[in-house]
């Protein structure tokens, strides 16, 4: 993880500077005098995250400079190859995407449709065949 910190840490090296000269060559425009400084805050706290967390776990097989593919070889996690559910979830984004074209009323369904996909996927290994 200390390589996705120090990524992180360096933008703040980056945003916070050309904020502040895009600030003083734009006469002070508001959005990005703001905004950009802004970014540089928000790789900031997403950089400390991955510094703090570099401290807890072990070294991954990527943080290793001599290490080679193989060591990251293995499962990298659970997933659900045959899952509908994903769909639903990503059918009330969708919906929620478009209820801000079209109007607000058509957030309400994509939230319903959202929350049963959700609910869904996470207790899909909780009964059927795939039960645990």
């Amino acid at each position: 993880m200390k390589i996705e910190a120090k990524l992180f840490l360096y933008g703040i090296l980056f945003f916070i500077p050309v904020g502040l000269i895009y600030g003083f060559w734009s006469g002070g425009e508001a959005v990005g005098t703001v905004g950009i400084p802004l970014v540089g805050g928000l790789v900031g706290m997403i950089g400390g995250y991955f510094a703090l967390l570099a401290r807890r776990i072990d070294p991954r097989p990527e943080d290793d400079e001599l290490g080679e593919i193989e060591q990251g070889a293995g499962n990298q996690g659970t997933f659900s190859p045959w899952s509908w559910w994903p769909l639903v979830v990503a059918l009330g984004g969708s919906v929620a995407f478009l209820a801000m074209a079209i109007g607000w009323w058509l957030m309400v369904p994509a939230a319903v449709l959202g929350v049963i996909g959700l609910v869904g996927w996470m207790f899909e290994y909780s009964r059927g065949q795939h039960a645990h």
